[in-house]
């Protein structure tokens, strides 16, 4: 048995009653909470690790619901270019030009700016190279839900990417085999379909189906641009919501990403079938448009925040995109009460959870709840002084603020030290792999400015 407390901090329980205890301690023993809040003394053993977090604010690990971990090579090649070339030019040309050791290493160079942000938790989007992407999570000490790309049509892909809709599922299921419930329970599968240009309904209906014989989650861009509706209403007669909502594909296990282009009957659909969103706001006012978020909080949809992919979104950094969500749509709605610090907390942490099919474990400081969380330290001119550490930790935050991170009782990073790989030699690596990566893609950057090479 191993015990570490920590002590004396600003603690955002988000439990039922949505509790903070200031001055309050957290107890951990092995890989789960034991106590929160006021911890009795005869709890506590006496070769516990305590950690000092005066000053600090303690919450539940942040959980990222939409993460490209394949694309993170590719940061800064998809810039101000609109989304035909950022396809078929930049990001579909880079991917598919990934071994499985790139894979492997773009996967470690994301987990480490996740780790430094505060996510203890992540949905994979989907990319090609699951095997790669479970064993850098697995050496992370992250815990996530993996997922592949699966198309089984479409025009325009790179070779090898769509297959037939029974190698698809067979696909689905042999990842399902090999990675669900491995690293300690710290890695789970979806079956993923990437979206409705690239999916058969009979694709769609399979992978329900299936998805609901195992409990497992779907993830899937949906709504995602207007030619997608207008795709959909040209070849099969409604938009892509309504469209799924025929073929029963709406449901509790949906995770459904970006969302922007939804009717209100659409949002009531959401709601009457559960179905889980993720929110990716940088990435939505960069190449998609603006999602009706207050509206499906009002209606009680779960929706929990993303980063999506470095592409097209530079940043992987959920202190970054809470900050971004609040301001988005208070300047969407013109009401400065919209989507006000507690509500995005909740998105980044329980809603994060519930999208992943994860709230009995994960999203909440609780006893018997895994222990996930993330102990932040406002120490900077950016972010001093805290009157209110919720707003605080919206509005005033950044991920340097970030002192430590743990993940199913293990500390990923303490006191500003990732624990769990070599961050140096992975970022060296990350940095030559992306050279050489961008060189075999052929792809060509326009001189911004006249640049005149010295030596």
């Amino acid at each position: 048995m191993a015990q570490t407390l920590i002590r004396n901090g600003f603690v955002i329980s988000m439990n039922a009653e949505r509790q903070a205890f200031e001055n309050g301690d957290v107890l951990v023993e092995d890989d789960r909470i034991k106590a929160v809040g006021i911890v009795p003394e005869d709890m506590i053993a006496p070769d516990a690790d305590i950690v000092d977090a005066t000053g600090s604010i303690v919450l539940p690990g942040l959980v990222n619901t939409h993460v490209h971990t394949s694309q993170q090579l590719e940061r800064g090649l998809a810039d101000d270019v609109d989304l035909l070339t950022w396809l078929h030019e930049r990001t579909w040309p880079f991917e598919s030009s990934l071994t499985d050791e790139d894979s492997y290493f773009s996967s470690l160079a994301c987990g480490l700016e996740l780790i430094r942000s505060g996510v203890t938790a992540f949905a994979e989007a989907g990319g090609q190279k699951v095997d790669s992407m479970g064993r850098a999570v697995t050496d992370l000490g992250l815990r996530a839900a993996l997922c592949e790309s699966i198309m089984d049509c479409g025009e325009g892909l790179p070779d090898g990417w769509v297959r037939s809709t029974d190698e698809c599922i067979e696909r689905q299921l042999a990842h399902y085999d090999n990675w669900h419930g491995k690293a300690d329970g710290r890695l789970r599968m979806q079956f993923g379909l990437r979206t409705i240009f690239n999916c058969s309904d009979d694709l769609i209906t399979r992978t329900k189906a299936l998805a609901d014989e195992k409990g497992v989650a779907i993830h899937m861009h949906v709504a995602e641009v207007l030619e997608e509706v207008r795709f959909v209403q040209e070849t099969r007669g409604a938009t892509t919501v309504e469209h799924m909502h025929k073929l029963g594909a709406l449901g509790p296990n949906l995770l459904a990403v970006h969302t922007v282009w939804m009717t209100p009957r659409e949002l009531d659909m959401f709601r009457l079938h559960d179905v889980k969103v993720s929110h990716n706001p940088a990435a939505a006012m960069k190449v998609l448009g603006f999602a009706f978020i207050p509206e499906m909080l009002e209606r009680g949809i779960a929706v929990s925040i993303g980063t999506d992919g470095a592409p097209c979104n530079n940043r992987m950094d959920m202190i970054d995109e809470m900050w971004l969500t609040t301001l988005l749509h208070k300047g969407r709605t013109l009401n400065p009460k919209t989507v006000p610090a507690e509500s995005i907390i909740e998105m980044a942490t329980l809603n994060g959870a519930r999208c992943m099919l994860w709230e009995d474990e994960i999203g909440s400081l609780e006893p018997g709840k895994k222990a996930d969380l993330v102990v932040v330290h406002p120490r900077s001119a950016g972010t001093l002084p805290v009157h209110d550490p919720v707003s605080a930790l919206v509005y005033a935050m950044h991920s340097s603020d970030v002192e430590s991170t743990m993940c199913n009782g293990q500390w990923l990073m303490r006191d500003g030290k990732v624990l769990t790989v070599d961050e140096e030699a992975v970022l060296e690596e990350a940095k030559s792999r992306a050279a050489f990566l961008r060189k075999k893609a052929g792809i060509e950057l326009p001189d911004r400015f006249p640049t005149v090479r010295v030596r």
